[in-house]
């Protein structure tokens, strides 16, 4: 697994694996992309900061954290 984070853009990607690219989905700001098994391959998560603040908050709170 790979994280990286383009704070220009203010995106948080995580490749879960290697595999190619088929096709990508996109939900609440979340563009999940998948190989041609229907695998997920890397996640793109836009607005990360709040994102990843409030996912910490939640957690801090002992709330249920949802990725939508």
């Amino acid at each position: 697994m790979r994280i990286k984070y383009s704070p220009d853009v203010d995106i948080l990607v995580v490749e879960l694996a290697g595999g190619k690219i088929d096709h990508a989905e996109e939900r609440d700001g979340i563009i999940a992309h998948f190989d041609c098994e229907g695998a997920p391959v890397l996640f793109e998560i836009q607005g990360a900061k709040s994102f990843v603040l409030g996912s910490i908050a939640s957690m801090v709170n002992n709330e249920e954290v949802v990725i939508p």
